[in-house]
């Protein structure tokens, strides 16, 4: 039996990035990490949830997200040591407006994945964006540097613009910009 993540174009990856990280810029993190089994055969219950992961997603492409949050529950009870299936169902939570189950999920993902891989990267986005949105820039600047140390350009321009300092240079150079070209001095 094949895996069928293996099946999903690049086209279908983007489409999907879309549906459960809207606020990421297009071509950032996408694929699960399966580095836990690179070399290794998937046990079944891993495929079994990935399949469950593939119609949860197509279920939230439909717009259907609480069909989407049913298969992923499926999927987290067939393999729930699995961060992917974690990171899935909270972006399904996320769209339906549960951030608090959203944020119990990506801790979950993170801590399986051992805050390594593609698994913890898109969990330390979400939480971040999920922190933001509550007011909470300190953690969420800590979880944009942690997925910035792990690859995601996203979270590296976040890091850039949510620090303190950098954000006084712009509005200074916006403001010296401002005056050049009114004629002020």
């Amino acid at each position: 039996m094949t895996d069928p993540s293996k099946n999903i174009s690049p086209n279908d990856l983007s489409v999907l990035n879309r549906i459960f990280n809207p606020s990421m810029p297009h071509g950032d993190v996408v694929e699960e990490d399966t580095s836990c089994s690179s070399n290794e055969e998937l046990s079944n219950e891993v495929r079994e949830a990935k399949k469950l992961e593939l119609e949860g997603v197509k279920a939230a492409e439909a717009g259907d997200i609480i069909q989407s949050v049913k298969m992923f529950n499926e999927a987290v009870k067939k393999a729930p040591a699995f961060p992917s299936c974690y990171n899935n169902r909270a972006q399904a939570l996320r769209l339906r407006g549960d951030n608090k189950g959203a944020l119990v999920d990506l801790d979950q993902a993170i801590a399986l994945s051992g805050g390594v891989g593609t698994a913890a990267c898109q969990a330390y986005v979400q939480r971040a964006l999920i922190r933001r949105l509550e007011g909470k820039e300190e953690s969420a600047l800590e979880d944009f540097k942690r997925a910035a140390q792990l690859g995601s350009q996203f979270a590296k321009e976040q890091v850039i613009a949510l620090n303190p300092y950098a954000a006084l240079c712009n509005q200074m150079l916006a403001e010296v910009m401002y005056k050049m070209r009114t004629g002020q001095e």
